[in-house]
């Protein structure tokens, strides 16, 4: 079984375009698994074609926040002058908590005197599952605003993936450096690095290549939008070496069929045969590093 990633340096820049159409491509040989690890703002399931109906929906608990007995409380402030967050302030003699800055610790809880706080689990998330997203499964996730802890939905999402058969596993990794993409790349076996050719997305590129390379992890680069500055283009291709999987052509179409939940492999854009030979690289590459 294999598990690759498709990660990003920064948002928007063609990875859940990628991906997609990758879960596509795979599908018509092997039995694969999706999971959109985007949790802050999944969207894979509309690259796959597919709207907001799902087979299974759960709520999850993935952070514990502080719950008081204003009864009990006798107004001593020790647990605001231990929040490390600066979630809780004693106003007039009452105690308020700022829910968004919370980090769950559970710091007040033990310090408190009198045991007027306790802390509690706080549904955070919902997991999603579309049994047939295009021939092979979708697991989903979507962090509800204001909460924390996607690195753990993450995890969640994972674990639920492999209760699935499959022979690859395909993940839509979050954007940038964070604890949700590091909690995808600790289980992968490949990662497609997707960059953009500006000079932001060549630094985007190498500083999330630090955290691959903490992995010590395999990897490809593709370049979206390459020539809007083949210049640059070129800069990217030559940075990225013997790693390099190909280029994407920017077309206004792809907007289109997105706008339309039409899947980019489902359709006659130029941009399917050029994802095509990237996939064939790519297939390359995973027979050489097993």
């Amino acid at each position: 079984m294999t598990k690759i990633a498709v990660v990003s340096g920064k948002g928007g820049v063609g990875k859940s375009m990628l991906s997609s159409s990758l879960c596509l491509y795979l599908s018509e040989n092997q039995e694969i698994v999706a999971v959109d690890g985007d949790v802050d703002a999944s969207n894979l399931h509309l690259w796959l074609g597919l709207g907001e109906s799902w087979d299974e929906e759960k709520e999850i608990s993935i952070f514990e926040k502080p719950v008081f007995d204003l009864a009990k409380c006798t107004g001593c402030g020790k647990c605001a002058q231990i929040c490390a967050f600066g979630a809780l302030e004693m106003k007039k003699g009452k105690l308020n908590l700022n829910k968004f800055i919370c980090g769950g610790c559970g710091a007040c809880e033990e310090i408190c005197p009198v045991g007027a706080i306790e802390m509690k689990p706080v549904k955070g998330a919902k997991i999603r599952i579309k049994k047939d997203a295009g021939g092979f499964p979708l697991v989903s996730a979507q962090l509800y605003p204001g909460q924390t802890g996607s690195g753990k939905v993450v995890d969640e999402i994972l674990n639920r993936a492999e209760h699935f058969s499959y022979q690859t596993m395909v993940i839509d990794a979050p954007a940038g450096t964070g604890c949700p993409v590091i909690a995808v790349l600790k289980e992968v076996d490949f990662v497609i690095l997707v960059t953009e050719p500006t000079p932001s997305g060549l630094a985007d590129l190498k500083r999330v290549l630090e955290v691959v390379n903490h992995f010590d992890l395999p990897f490809g680069v593709v370049i979206n939008k390459w020539d809007l500055n083949g210049v640059y283009a070129d800069k990217v291709a030559n940075f990225a070496g013997q790693k390099f999987l190909g280029k994407i052509s920017y077309n206004q179409k792809i907007f289109s069929a997105l706008a339309n939940l039409e899947p980019i492999m489902t359709t006659d854009l130029p941009t399917k045969q050029e994802m095509k030979k990237i996939f064939l690289r790519l297939l390359g590459r995973l027979k050489q590093d097993h």
